[in-house]
């Protein structure tokens, strides 16, 4: 599918960081896929292994608790980057120039704020969760077959800050978006509109438009 908003790209230093950081983001969106995909596997497993063999898969559950944080955080950055995200398009995309750029960029700082704040209390619940002087490194564990629980715990303050750096990309592009007053800035998601996005989804799927 198309998205609803499309990233300009250019020769600049912030489409630069831009595009490597997208390299990374695209990298974390696709172990949150083989994380899902993996999920897919085992819950075969355990069925067939119940009704076929009376022996279902021992620790499914742990599997699970231990998978979610790469399914339900690692992708966030990747959505951001394009605004795939839930938004307010119906009011965002009634307004234009400044006050458009106005906008997005007071809900992208609110974003960035409350994503700092959420990065640095699950690094501390990281960190609470991480011994080395202990047994796997770690201080508690699934309760089934006694999974380390600190690398998923450690995945969420990792998935939150590549979450800041995109935040922190389109803080920049929408500031100068709105002090400049730029028709079309680089490195932030714009609303297209419906005859954008059809046109954006036959181009995707290698066709041509009618008309």
């Amino acid at each position: 599918m198309a998205n609803s908003a499309a990233v300009l790209e250019d020769d600049s230093l912030l489409s630069r960081l831009d595009r490597h950081l997208l390299k990374l983001e695209t990298f974390f969106a696709l172990l949150s896929g083989l994380a899902v995909f993996s999920l897919m596997f085992l819950a075969a497993y355990s069925v067939g292994g119940r009704k076929f063999f009376a022996s279902p898969l021992s620790g499914y559950v742990d599997y699970i608790e231990t998978l979610m944080p790469l399914i339900a955080v690692m992708g966030i950055a990747f959505v951001q980057r394009d605004g795939s995200h839930i938004r307010m398009d119906m009011v965002i995309g009634q307004l234009k120039g400044r006050a458009l750029w106005g906008a997005e960029l007071l809900s992208v700082v609110l974003i960035l704020l409350l994503m700092i704040a959420l990065t640095m209390g699950s690094w501390a619940h990281f960190e609470r969760s991480f011994d080395c002087a202990r047994p796997l490194c770690s201080r508690d564990s699934s309760i089934d077959i006694g999974i380390p629980i600190w690398p998923s715990k450690l995945i969420v303050p990792v998935a939150f800050f590549v979450m800041c750096l995109r935040l922190a990309i389109q803080v920049i592009g929408y500031g100068r978006a709105f002090f400049l007053n730029l028709p079309a800035p680089v490195a932030v998601p714009l609303v297209q509109t419906i005859e954008e996005q059809a046109r954006a989804e036959v181009d995707h799927l290698g066709g041509t438009p009618n008309g």
